[in-house]
């Protein structure tokens, strides 16, 4: 019986032993506690829209010819230079030149008719108004008049079409620019038939340039003319381009149910870095707001561990109490429960701050977040010194933990005294 009384008391014991170290109060040595901090300052809130875009030229112009025929001879290749009225290519212009050989001769043939009956007429006339030749002989002459001048004005216009379709046969540069694309080779046959078949494609400038984008639906709204824009493309990722939104564009374009709105953006590209039908990723500026007192957004999002802060707090030297103040007057004094109850929309919204190695709540007034910083209307000054985390080291939670756990194995020598 003694026997067994000896026994439940030692396991009394070592329950109450193995309480004491678990439920007693923790604290952590405040040179273990790692406190992040950042100062209220002037920043930039800006908000952007995303949006996927190909660059092209501002000005492209898709070379063709009118007539049919063999391509003789090309004076320009890929990424030449030209003027406009530059010769481009010429045609094989045998066939062109004989039909207006031929159309030519048709001209002076109905000409010389033409002055044939025009002499007849001029001597008829008279005597017409002297009555001295029949009607009907007058009436032919006129006749025969009218239809020399009918041939003839068929012929100068037939002449003249052959001429234009000797002229097509050179082809000549519309604008100032480069040349993207020559899609014909020399001896290469061409028909113009039933549509214009493209010889060369050219750029106006190259030095400014825009990207066609993209936007979903559900951000159109806040895209406008004149927002800044900034781009990156996959040729130069360390680089980053500037741009404005120049051309909002009212007609969607629906791919798989999904709506998005075609945008304009101009592209200056004075290095020649930038190519047409480069992918851009772009970044459109819908709201941006400089000089604002900004706080990173992370320590609206902080609240302390109560352990760590009165850890902290507790080996802290105690600043000076001015004459006649209580203990609760002092900055971190008490608790340092955070306020509860704020007037207006920004209600709970605070951030904890640190003065004088005293940290406390302060209650804020908030206005734009771009989820990365915070505009601070109130309750906050230039200077101040906000806390986003505080955490401490990993050798104070093994400390922390090997002394809280009574069943951990001690190293040799530990009860030695």
């Amino acid at each position: 019986m003694k026997k067994k009384i000896i026994i439940i008391s030692i396991v009394v014991v070592a329950v109450l032993a193995t309480a004491f170290y678990v439920f007693k109060p923790k604290t952590v040595d405040a040179s273990k506690i790692n406190i992040e901090t950042a100062t209220v300052s002037m920043g930039t809130i800006s908000k952007t829209v995303t949006a996927t875009g190909t660059l092209e030229a501002i000005t492209t112009v898709e070379v063709g010819t009118q007539v049919s025929g063999i391509v003789e001879n090309l004076y320009v290749d890929f990424n030449s230079y030209v003027k406009k009225g530059q010769l481009l290519a010429k045609l094989d212009t045998t066939n062109l030149a004989a039909m207006m050989d031929q159309s030519r001769a048709t001209l002076d043939n109905a000409k010389a008719e033409l002055e044939y009956q025009q002499a007849n007429y001029d001597r008829l006339a008279p005597l017409q108004d002297k009555k001295m030749i029949a009607q009907s002989d007058f009436d032919l002459v006129l006749y025969n008049l009218n239809k020399a001048k009918a041939s003839y004005n068929n012929a100068l216009a037939q002449h003249k079409k052959n001429k234009i379709n000797l002229d097509y046969a050179f082809i000549h540069s519309p604008i100032d620019g480069i040349v993207l694309n020559r899609a014909v080779e020399e001896g290469q046959t061409v028909a113009a038939s039933f549509n214009t078949p493209t010889l060369f494609t050219i750029a106006n400038d190259l030095t400014q340039m825009r990207v066609e984008a993209y936007v979903d639906e559900a951000d159109i709204g806040e895209v406008k003319q004149g927002q800044r824009v900034e781009f990156k493309v996959d040729a130069y990722p360390d680089l980053t381009f500037e741009g404005t939104v120049t051309e909002v564009r009212l007609e969607p374009t629906v791919t798989n149910n999904v709506v998005t709105y075609t945008i304009i953006i101009s592209a200056p590209n004075p290095d020649y870095k930038l190519m047409p039908g480069m992918t851009a990723e772009t970044s459109i500026y819908v709201l941006e707001k400089k000089d604002l007192l900004v706080v990173p957004s992370k320590a609206l999002r902080f609240t302390p561990d109560q352990i760590l802060l009165m850890s902290y707090m507790k080996n802290q030297p105690k600043p000076e109490m001015p004459e006649g103040a209580k203990n609760g007057d002092m900055p971190g004094a008490g608790n340092m429960e955070p306020p509860t109850e704020m007037a207006g929309n920004n209600a709970g919204k605070m951030v904890w701050v640190k003065r004088d190695s005293v940290i406390h709540p302060v209650p804020v007034q908030i206005g734009l977040d771009d989820d990365i910083h915070t505009e601070i209307l109130g309750g906050l000054k230039q200077g101040d010194e906000v806390i986003l985390s505080m955490e401490q080291t990993a050798s104070a939670t093994v400390a922390k933990t090997a002394a809280s756990n009574p069943f951990m194995p001690k190293p040799p020598g530990a009860n030695k005294k």
